[in-house]
């Protein structure tokens, strides 16, 4: 089973910028697709994007297009999330994850980080 280590979050003011990186244990990294949620306090864990083993694929939730990138580095067995423009309503714990996908529009994430915080202030 893969393991993911989240790192990068940290305090940020609105419309200042972070990335995000989930470090990944094992030799299959490159055959996983990665993607990143996000859980704000009292509500349930979302998805925020997803990116196809590849790199060739990604997709992302609509309040992040534009402001949001998600890349890899399968040498570095790393994904990021860059986040720029970040807004208070992004502040959340962010979770690094990893599965398999896109099948149409549909991803199938099944591990999961421990979590970073990103705390963005007005």
């Amino acid at each position: 089973q893969v393991q993911l280590v989240e790192s990068g979050g940290g305090l940020v003011q609105a419309g200042g910028s972070l990335r995000l990186s989930c470090a990944t244990s094992g030799r299959t990294f490159s055959s996983y697709a990665m993607g990143w949620f996000r859980q704000a306090p009292g509500k349930e864990r979302m998805f925020v994007a997803a990116i196809s083993w590849s790199g060739g694929n990604t997709d992302y939730t609509d309040s992040v297009k534009g402001r949001f990138t998600i890349s890899r580095d399968n040498a570095k067995n790393t994904v990021y999330l860059q986040m720029n423009s970040l807004k208070p309503e992004d502040t959340a714990i962010y979770y690094c994850a990893a599965g398999r996908g896109p099948y149409g529009s549909s991803w199938n994430f099944g591990s999961f980080g421990q979590g970073t915080q990103v705390t963005v202030s007005s």
